[in-house]
């Protein structure tokens, strides 16, 4: 049995490189929007008002659900927090 080395976890479920780029960029995200509503304080209703989405929602957020998130409904919940979001291409 051969074992392969993996540069994240995302390599290793993902099919193509384009899929695992994209759980990077919102395994990313979430955790930063996670980091926010912790170190705010804000309950899952609050955190869903100031978001824009729905309480059910942020628990998903908060479980680590990434699968129900696409990069673009994460990208404008961050908008809602006040912070900008930036895009960066690095070399592979």
């Amino acid at each position: 049995m051969d074992n392969e080395t993996y540069t994240s976890v995302w390599d290793a479920v993902a099919d193509t490189p384009g899929q695992a780029a994209n759980l990077t960029a919102r395994a990313a995200l979430m955790r930063e929007i996670v980091a926010l509503v912790q170190e705010n304080g804000w309950k899952q209703a609050d955190a869903a008002r100031r978001l824009g989405v729905t309480q059910p929602r942020i628990n998903d957020l908060l479980r680590g659900r990434i699968s129900r998130f696409s990069l673009d409904a994460l990208v404008n919940m961050a908008v809602m927090t006040g912070r900008r979001v930036r895009v960066e291409l690095l070399a592979a």
